[in-house]
């Protein structure tokens, strides 16, 4: 089923400070945490398989982004674009309830 939802980032959200100093972004574990919680619900507890995932643009504090996604044959894929310009920021695939290996 398709789904999407908007996400912000504060700008002064705690990770940026150290992601990089001079030059803050948001790390790519959070964004994928993001997308997690946006498909999975917050209650994420089934095994789940990132089979592949592509970070086009950096996301930086202060940004709000929409995460979308569709399945499509077992798995999910989702894509992020940047709030008011629509630039890609983010793609992937995954799988839910499957343990990696």
């Amino acid at each position: 089923m398709p789904g999407s939802c908007d996400k912000h980032f504060a700008d002064d959200h705690p990770t940026a400070a150290g992601h990089f100093p001079g030059n803050p972004i948001i790390p790519g574990a959070l964004l994928l945490d993001s997308v997690l919680q946006a498909i999975a619900g917050d209650g994420i507890a089934a095994p789940c398989t990132i089979r592949a995932v592509k970070f086009l643009r950096p996301v930086r504090p202060g940004d709000s982004i929409r995460i979308s996604w569709r399945e499509e044959r077992g798995e999910t894929h989702f894509q992020c674009v940047l709030t008011g310009t629509q630039d890609l920021m983010l793609t992937g695939t995954l799988r839910l309830g499957t343990k990696p290996g």
